[in-house]
């Protein structure tokens, strides 16, 4: 059995999805100083990994990638269960 069969009466559910390219602390200063197109440097390096989480739970990482002019999400790896 596939593992879309597995779950085929409840495919079609949606979930939330989130990519988490990094967190920051700033002060209030800093963000209220933010005008439209601000850059905000992180300390991430192209290439590395970066979580995914569905419903709130890390299932995985994996690469940001850039085809054309559109921003994308390559998954490289799945958390096992332990």
């Amino acid at each position: 059995m596939t593992p879309l069969e597995e779950v085929a009466t409840i495919a079609d559910v949606l979930v939330d999805v989130a990519v988490e390219l990094d967190r920051k602390l700033m002060s209030i200063r800093e963000i209220v100083s933010l005008d439209l197109n601000s850059v905000i440097q992180m300390p991430r390096s192209a290439g590395e990994n970066i979580d995914v989480y569905v419903g709130g739970a890390l299932i995985g990482s994996g690469e940001i990638v850039i085809i054309e002019s559109i921003m994308g999400f390559r998954i490289t790896d799945f958390r096992s269960e332990e």
